[in-house]
């Protein structure tokens, strides 16, 4: 198809009736009442494409609370569309449905901010990127390549809070797929794809001491909050030019006259590289036993990596600049820069699989209240999308 046919086959205004629509609906990603009406709304639009939708139960996520103990985490379900399984030569193109914004959020109405520019919750991320995803498959099965490939299409409900419960998901999906694609936003408001991407681990850390009266016999204690700020300076130091590490928060402690027992050290890391990742692995292990020793407390280690750097290959780097030709076909300029930001790309590009992730609209000023959409993306990434996954089918070899 040419730009022109593509042109025809994609509607814009239901595009953004859509979008406007899904924007409607909170689903922040603990809103689980949100994201069941969302995952309805979603399974009923994606049935327009042939294939089998189903909605996939979440995995199983803890959490550690302020008291230090594990508790169960609810989330929504994941939507799955699978479009002939039995090709030779699939695709996966990957989204979410959550948002950050809470059900009690004050951000939950949309207004036009300007001609063309959407403020709403979600509109850019990334409500208006599934609008994407589904309005690009409808005309890619419009051409005659369609039928030479197959593709799974996953709507996840947990992406902000790192898909802990969809990453097996993930896993599975993505693996032996020839190449994905991922919807969020672009990097920058002018259609920049975000390029290799650093990682993200959270940790908590609870630390087991002993209580004593601080007055009477505070020799007798052992101070869980003083040991776990006296690791999280030794975190801080660990920090190099590869690797940021982000104390956050320490909850513990009661009355100003008793030694702290229990407290939980809570921290984020990005490496920007797999080696910096193992690396801090060890060197949290060793300052966990160096602390464990000097204040006589017990220190429990939750939680880990849960998006493992995303560097850029040479196969990956054919699919961006398959991009790129496809953009200049259609009159767009596509260019990309790194950063430090995180999604469901990363997880995917850890199986070997070559990903573009910011193939969503074009937009800004996500996860806060100004977040806003330029609607003529919508058509525009369609279009785009569309085109690259005719390529892809016609053998385009990465």
């Amino acid at each position: 198809m040419t730009g022109n046919e593509l042109a025809e086959l994609i509607d814009a205004h239901a595009m953004l009736e859509q979008t406007q629509a899904w924007c409607a609906i909170n689903t922040g990603t603990h809103n689980i009442a949100g994201l069941r009406q969302q995952a309805a709304t979603l399974a009923e639009a994606f049935s327009a494409l042939p294939g089998e939708v189903a909605l996939i139960q979440p995995a199983p996520v803890t959490a550690i609370d302020a008291a230090g103990r594990a508790i169960d985490l609810d989330h929504g379900h994941h939507l799955v569309l699978s479009v002939r399984p039995a090709a030779e030569r699939r695709l996966l193109l990957t989204g979410h449905m959550d948002t950050v914004y809470a059900a009690d959020h004050p951000f939950q109405e949309q207004c036009w901010v300007a001609d063309g520019v959407l403020n709403g919750p979600g509109a850019a991320d990334m409500k208006g990127g599934i609008a994407v995803i589904l309005h690009a498959l409808i005309a890619f099965e419009r051409s005659t390549a369609a039928a030479q490939v197959g593709y799974d299409v996953m709507i996840n409900s947990d992406e902000e809070t790192g898909s802990t419960a969809s990453a097996a998901l993930i896993a599975e999906l993505a693996r032996d797929k020839y190449a994905a694609l991922t919807y969020e936003p672009s990097a920058l408001p002018d259609g920049t794809l975000a390029h290799a991407r650093g990682g993200t681990g959270n940790y908590a850390i609870v630390a087991r001491g002993r209580s004593a009266h601080a007055g009477r016999n505070p020799q007798d204690g052992r101070n869980a909050l003083l040991a776990l700020a006296d690791l999280a300076l030794r975190l801080k130091g660990l920090e190099r030019d590869d690797l940021s590490v982000n104390p956050a928060r320490i909850d513990g402690g009661s009355a100003n006259n008793v030694v702290p027992d229990n407290a939980v050290l809570r921290f984020n890391i990005r490496p920007k590289t797999t080696a910096a990742m193992a690396r801090f692995d060890g060197e949290l292990a060793a300052a966990s036993e160096a602390v464990a020793a000097q204040h006589e407390v017990a220190l429990d280690r939750h939680g880990g990596v849960t998006r493992p750097p995303k560097p850029v290959d040479a196969r990956a780097q054919k699919l961006f600049e398959l991009v790129r030709r496809c953009g200049a076909q259609l009159g767009q300029e596509i260019g990309w820069q790194p950063t430090g930001g995180v999604c469901d790309g990363n997880n995917i590009a850890a199986l070997g699989v070559p990903v573009v992730d910011t193939m969503g609209v074009r937009g800004g000023a996500i996860h806060s209240p100004d977040e806003y959409l330029v609607t003529a993306s919508l058509k525009e990434r369609a279009m785009l999308s569309a085109l690259v996954l005719q390529h892809l089918a016609s053998g385009d070899a990465l």
